[in-house]
Formats: C-alpha cells, structure tokens, sequence
C-alpha cells in the first residue's frame, strides 16, 4: 500500500512514522514534510503544500495512492475531502461541511445549543461597541475568540476587562487575524482541568483514542500567550473511565449523531477539548477535525493497533467492531521552540544534538535541511521529544534528559510538562 500524509508538523511526522509500521505499508508520502519525516524508513517528502488541493489530487491519483490522511484543518475546511471522494480516491478527513465545526466557531456554538451539547454561556459579535458593551456587563475572566481558523493562536483568556477590550479591538478593528476575525466569540471563563478527547469516526460509530493534555500557554504554570501547543501527555488522570463515559454520551454522540442527520456525516479524527469540573461534568471548549498538535505525538507513542487499518475501515463505513489497543505507560511529549515564539522568530538556526537522543523519540515540526545537509529551524514550533515511562515522573524523566541533550540558539520550552498529572 502507498499512504500519503498531508502537512508538514510534529504531528504529520508522528503519523507518518506509525503508518510506516503498519501492515502491508509499503511507502509513506508526506508533503510537504519536513526534515524528520525525510529520515524515516519507508517515507519520502513530496513538495507539495498542504493547501494545493489540486497537486494533491493529481499526485495521489498518479501515484495511485491507496489512503491519504490529511493533517492540518485548513484543507480539510478547503474541501480536500470533497475533491479526493469524487475522485474514488480514499481520504481519511471530514467533508469541508463537516469541517464547519472547527472552521467557524460561531457555527460550533450554534450547533452545540442545538444538539444540548455543554459548553459555556457565549455571544457572537461581529460590531465593535456591542462586543465591548457585553464584555463589561459579564465581566473577566472572560475568553475571546476569532471565530475562523488562526493557526491555535486566535483564543485569548483575558484576565481582565481591559485585556478582554484589547482582544476585541485587534479583531474587530484592527485586523489582527485578517478574515478569521472579522467576528468573534465571547464566552464564560470555564474552571476546572482541561483535557483532549480524541475518537476515530466513520460517520455512525467511533473509536476512541486514548486521554491526553495539551499545555497551550507559552510559559512555566500556565502562564503567557495562547500558543499551539508548548506539550502534552497521555493518559489525561482526570478523564477517569466514568469521565469518558460521559464524554461520549454527551459530548462525542449528540455530535456524531447530529451531522449525521443533517447530511453531512463526520469521517475522520473528531477531537473535543474539554474542561472538566470537579464533579466529572465535560464542557466543550473547542472542536478540532483532526488530530491535535502536539497530542498526536504522545498518542502515536502509544497505540498498538494498526492506524492505517482503523483509518480505511472508518472511510469504508466499517468501524463498527473496531477498538484500539494500546500500550499501558505514560507518555509525555515537550515541544521545544523558537525563540519569540508564537510572536517573531528567527529561521535558519543548527540544531545540535539530534544524534546524542537514545531512548525518546523525537518528532519533527518546524525543521528542513540547509544546503550543507545540516538539520536546522524552520518554524515556530520546532520539536516534539516524547519519552515514556511507567509512571508520570518516569516518563517527564526521560523526556527532559532527551530534551536536555538538543540545543539551538534562542531555543526555549516549559520545564512543567504533565505538572497537573504529577500533582495528582
């Protein structure tokens, strides 16, 4: 079989690394790729952006491409599942109507009120003053949020009414996220742990991924800047099995069950980032329509099934009898970054180190090769290090004793990954 991955990040590596090992694999195209995913056995770079849907299509029909998987959400929003379906070719990635739920987030709360799925008291505004008047009237904290796709970048928490203000002005009326922010969300700041609750769908059943954690502020304790992630492990200890219970009778079925009805079944990875109270209860903070970045890493880490398998039964409407095994430790993966990141950063800069990593595994996301073959920065976010362990510590352990061998110039990341988990 040829598969062919789209994207170029932390997380298309870490895909294209787990379908490399599945059966009867016998080449992995990822384009564009990056410098890690050129290293792999059985994998090859393709120059091709994610977002040229039609050098996809002509590619996976010449090269006679058995399963695409598609990455970012921003092809997937385009349609790239559309274009693939009428061309008999198989692409694991929901329909660009499906794709809604996380292209416009305003659509994503009318959906969720209409199906009674919980997530937090909102508005939806697209005019300064009446953003600013509601903004006062509920107070802070409060989170604002461009309603189109920002690259993980367009949630602001606002600690304080001013704060809050300021987050309005810039997408309202100072264009701060161009198109993606000419309207905006307002709602209720959540309390409780945030977790990642990731299932496989074909349209009528999933199958469900194992927990993870995502760490979307920048700095140490939570603090800083939204960013697309800083880290992650899995499992998640507050998703307890009667948590995920929950989650899937009111969060993940009421969503299936509803776009279903509506025509436009979901095929593809469904991702729900929760926040969960102290009495177990989910509410959803966002829906994602693949995999998250940097949880795919960790997850990838631990599955044991066969990804290529659970991929094409799902296109194939045949997910019904499927279930993924997985291997029981802790995974914890610790992004490092450029320096600036996710404001301004620099490129170009030698990573040292690679070769001293023996026992975690390091995914690529922000690297290439310069002309002298030397693996150097590309991006905002770098690298993913995932290492695993029996427990937490164990795993933070050999994550960071990885993480301390690789170094840039300018290169930063949280010292804290997993701290909620520890502290439990």
């Amino acid at each position: 079989m040829k598969i062919l991955i789209v994207g170029g990040g932390g997380r298309e590596h870490a895909l294209a690394w787990k379908a490399a090992h599945c059966e009867g694999v016998d080449s992995v195209f990822v384009a564009p790729g990056n410098a890690g995913t050129e290293m792999e056995p059985k994998v090859e770079n393709v120059p091709i952006g994610a977002e040229d849907v039609d050098a996809l299509l002509e590619f996976a029909g010449k090269e006679r491409i058995d399963l695409t998987i598609v990455g970012p959400e921003a092809p997937l929003v385009a349609g790239i599942s559309d274009r693939f379906a009428a061309a008999d070719l198989r692409c694991f990635g929901p329909s660009a109507a499906a794709a809604r739920l996380e292209g416009s987030k305003a659509y994503a709360k009318s959906f969720m009120a209409e199906h009674g799925i919980p997530t937090a008291e909102h508005r939806t505004f697209s005019e300064l003053d009446p953003a600013l008047a509601h903004i006062r009237e509920r107070g802070a904290p409060i989170v604002i949020k461009a309603d189109g796709l920002a690259a993980g970048k367009g949630v602001i928490v606002a600690r304080n009414v001013q704060e809050a203000e300021e987050a309005v002005r810039d997408m309202l009326a100072r264009d701060a996220f161009g198109e993606a922010g000419r309207e905006v969300v307002v709602e209720d700041f959540l309390e409780g742990e945030e977790a990642s609750f990731i299932v496989i769908s074909d349209g009528t059943h999933v199958v469900p991924l194992v927990s993870s954690q995502d760490h979307k502020t920048r700095d140490d304790g939570d603090r800083g800047p939204n960013t697309g992630g800083m880290g992650a492990y899995s499992p998640a200890p507050v998703v307890t099995p009667s948590v995920a219970q929950r989650i899937r009778a009111e969060v993940i079925e009421p969503t299936i069950r509803g776009l279903r009805e509506a025509g436009t079944p979901f095929v593809g990875f469904l991702y729900a980032g929760l926040m969960i109270g102290t009495d177990g209860s989910p509410q959803v903070l966002e829906f994602n329509v693949r995999c998250g970045d940097p949880e795919t890493q960790p997850i990838m880490m631990r599955l044991k099934s066969d990804l290529v398998a659970l991929c094409k039964a799902a296109v194939d409407g045949r997910l019904e009898d499927r279930r993924a095994l997985w291997d029981p430790r802790t995974c914890v993966g610790v992004v490092m970054a450029a320096g600036g990141y996710p404001n301004e950063y620099k490129k170009g800069y030698p990573i040292l180190g690679l070769d001293r990593v023996a026992d975690a595994k390091v995914f690529h996301a922000g690297t290439r090769f310069d002309d002298a073959g030397h693996v150097v920065t590309n991006g905002g976010r770098v690298l993913c290090v995932c290492g695993m362990g029996d427990s937490i510590a164990d795993a933070r352990a050999v994550t960071y004793g990885a993480v301390d061998h690789i170094q840039w110039h300018d290169a930063f990341y949280r010292r804290d990954i997993g701290h909620r988990a520890l502290e439990r």
